[in-house]
């Protein structure tokens, strides 16, 4: 087995709560930590908390600073870090950031690119989930690139449907759809919404699943080849898309529909060689499981 050596720097690729608990989690292992900030963010608490702070994205509006991928690249390399970790949001899914970390032997503190192409773009994770015959949601078959594609949708499978971000999370580009008047805004604004906040603003459409429990659960998988779940956690209370509350372990589930989907989602995970921490999300009524991508 090759040895495994620790991080002497860390670079944190995010702002606010996240980060300031990654460099708690640093400090406590005796690793140095970066912060980088944008220059609306000069006064921010996280750049106090890291040994080392430093401007990024200089002239760019606060979200392009957090996601100017070559910037932060640079500054990195610079500062001799040995991994940079992408926190939630911003670029914590991105593909070609993951690449580009992999290119320049620093380790991403994540999944791999690999895994990114296929879970980090919700299309093809549901080409993935399909492929392992986990339950998906009614939808495209890939991103739709006018608003053409999503009438015809609504004219095959009806309303209501959800707009979402073909890639990235947190809520962002994702809008629901009761009616065919404010399909043009919903597509146009789920559509500016995932550009603004992930570089691309590819979109695709699935049917709404009505009044669902959002539940996750969490898995982690070794370079031996092993694949374990560690149970799920309702997240069903959220605000605009966004989680409030976890409850752990989930209390709307019974034993058998527990089992089905903690064994779905190792199946998912050990049909692509999945390794790193990962949370494989399903949307749950009474009677059925759907992946959320």
């Amino acid at each position: 087995m090759a040895e495994i050596k620790p991080f002497n720097k860390v670079l944190v690729a995010n702002r606010g709560e996240i980060a300031i608990r990654v460099f708690r989690a640093c400090t406590e292992m005796n690793i140095r930590t970066v912060a980088i900030y944008s220059e609306e963010d000069t006064g921010s608490y996280h750049r106090y908390k890291a040994d080392e702070s430093y401007l990024i994205g200089q002239g760019k509006k606060p979200i392009d600073a957090y996601l100017d991928i070559e910037g932060i690249i640079e500054l990195a390399k610079e500062v001799e870090v040995d991994a940079i970790h992408p926190g939630y949001g911003f670029l914590s899914e991105n593909i070609e950031f993951a690449k580009r970390c992999e290119e320049e032997g620093i380790t991403f503190i994540g999944p791999s690119s690999d895994m990114l192409h296929t879970f980090g773009d919700k299309v093809r994770a549901r080409e993935a989930a399909i492929r392992a015959d986990i339950p998906v949601i009614p939808g495209t078959d890939g991103p739709v690139s006018s608003l053409d594609e999503v009438e015809q949708f609504v004219d095959q499978n009806g309303l209501p449907i959800m707009i979402k971000a073909a890639l990235g999370g947190g809520g962002r580009g994702m809008r629901i759809v009761r009616s065919r008047s404010s399909l043009k805004d919903s597509y146009e604004r789920a559509k500016s919404e995932a550009k603004a906040a992930f570089g691309n603003d590819e979109v695709y459409v699935e049917k709404l699943v009505e009044k669902p429990k959002h539940i996750e659960v969490q898995i982690l998988g070794d370079n031996e080849g092993n694949i374990v779940h560690l149970y799920e956690r309702d997240c069903s209370v959220q605000r605009r898309h966004q989680k409030v509350v976890e409850i752990a372990p989930s209390i709307s589930l019974g034993e058998k529909q527990r089992e089905e989907i903690c064994d779905a989602s190792v199946k998912l995970m050990d049909s692509v060689d999945y390794i790193n921490a990962g949370t494989v999300e399903f949307l749950v009524t009474e009677d059925e499981f759907f992946l959320l991508k």
